[in-house]
């Protein structure tokens, strides 16, 4: 071997182990940071609960996170959609102050009721300072876009706990139909480390009691594919893809028509929190403020509580009028946390219908209104996988791609590029 393919060994050597550096650095900063986010969501939640007059004050809360954006992050209010556009076009980047911006932000609207999720701010904060770190080594537009990529799967993966799917989602939201695999590996790698770091400090994930593990048969063994149990999901997987098309055609609609309602920006969370408040009269409950994770008394509705054998018939509607509002009028925060509990709440209502484990379909709706409205099925089977074990990875395939089959190509994430064609448009050019 001559001297010359030995320094290009060398040198090859010396460009991965700084780029694992800078991967492993930029994952530990997001796992921590996502780690103090789910910190400050646990002290905020449980304050909200002690404290319920601070419902009325949801309402100013908004507006005065409005006001903070509209006078100094304008140019970092469109969130995780600009994460993606950044990758498919790279130009000026992302601002490093949208995580502070975003974090506060959700956190605010947490404390005071909003129901809004969390991976908005997770994929957010890893974008910002994948984008931040880009910049400081001057990387090319090549680099910067995998270490885009890379950000936005380790904020997921940390948030969810969900490092696999974390990383796929990364790939998947970016465009319909498409999977870049040059990004996997880093992609993998660093949102792994996220979840590690997330979890050394001390954070632990809300636990999902799925108890249903097969079908036993005549000789005693378990069957993980009933063609019966199968046809059923397939069939509650129908409604919901019909679940995420009308959450994220519902989201984008109301919020045009309040842009023309309401012309300025920082005012119009006035509207949702005001709308919320009169929504908890209506309801007579507080089950579906904030997360929703775990109840806020016992027996409320809650995602957990959907795993039960209670019954809950019509959560997944309340929900969803909640969630709508509050996002359609500018809160910050995510769909995704919410679209978990849509999902968990209608498989728990379709499963005294289908007669079927509650626990199974509720944990099927989890995943599969999620995949059906970010269109991400692989991610959203694995995002199963991780959460529920892999015994019913059939069921959470199955729900998973006939949501997304039923969903549309318009998801919540309107910078998702779509790369591939419906089969009517492929027969129409044909």
């Amino acid at each position: 071997m001559n001297d010359v393919e030995n320094q290009f060994r060398f040198s090859s050597i010396l460009d991965y182990c700084r780029t694992g550096a800078v991967l492993i650095m930029l994952s530990v900063c997001i796992g921590s940071i996502c780690a103090l986010f789910l910190w400050l969501l646990d002290i905020v939640t449980a304050c909200r609960i002690a404290h319920p007059v601070l419902l009325f004050g949801l309402p100013l809360a908004g507006v005065a996170v409005g006001l903070w954006y509209f006078w100094f992050g304008q140019d970092v209010e469109g969130g995780a959609n600009l994460i993606v556009d950044e990758i498919h076009e790279p130009g000026a980047g992302v601002q490093l102050r949208m995580a502070p911006f975003v974090l506060i932000a959700t956190v605010v609207s947490h404390l005071f009721g909003a129901s809004v999720g969390r991976e908005g701010t997770a994929i957010q904060v890893g974008g910002s300072l994948a984008s931040a770190t880009a910049r400081l080594l001057r990387l090319r537009s090549s680099e910067r876009c995998a270490l885009l990529v890379c950000g936005i799967a380790a904020g997921f993966g940390s948030v969810f706990g969900t490092p696999v799917a974390g990383a796929v989602f990364a790939l998947e939201v970016l465009t319909l139909g498409r999977l870049d695999y040059r990004f996997l590996l880093p992609a993998v790698m660093t949102s792994v480390i996220a979840d590690w770091s997330c979890r050394a400090w001390g954070v632990h994930h809300v636990f999902y009691p799925l108890m249903f593990q097969g079908t036993l048969t005549a000789d005693g063994s378990l069957l993980h594919v009933n063609p019966v149990l199968a046809a059923k999901v397939a069939g509650a997987a129908v409604v919901f893809g019909c679940l995420s098309w009308i959450f994220a055609e519902s989201v984008h609609r109301l919020a045009a028509l309040m842009k023309t309602v309401c012309p300025r920006s920082w005012l119009r969370p006035a509207i949702g929190g005001i709308a919320t408040i009169l929504l908890v009269m209506v309801v007579g409950n507080r089950d579906y403020l904030g997360l929703g994770v775990l109840p806020a008394e016992p027996g409320g509705a809650s995602i957990v509580s959907f795993f039960g054998s209670a019954f809950y018939p019509w959560s997944w509607f309340w929900k969803l009028v909640f969630t709508v509002v509050v996002l359609a009028s500018g809160f910050k925060g995510g769909e995704v946390t919410p679209l978990f509990f849509l999902g968990a709440a209608s498989g728990n209502a379709l499963a005294h219908v289908l007669h079927m484990p509650m626990d199974l379909l509720a944990a099927v709706g989890f995943v599969s209104v999620f995949a059906g409205a970010a269109n991400t099925p692989l991610a959203c089977t694995l995002m199963g996988v991780e959460l529920f074990g892999a015994a019913d990875i059939a069921y959470f395939a199955i729900g998973c791609f006939v949501a997304c089959a039923f969903s549309g190509k318009t998801g919540i994430y309107l910078s998702q590029r779509v790369g591939v064609m419906t089969l009517r448009e492929a027969r129409s050019k044909n």
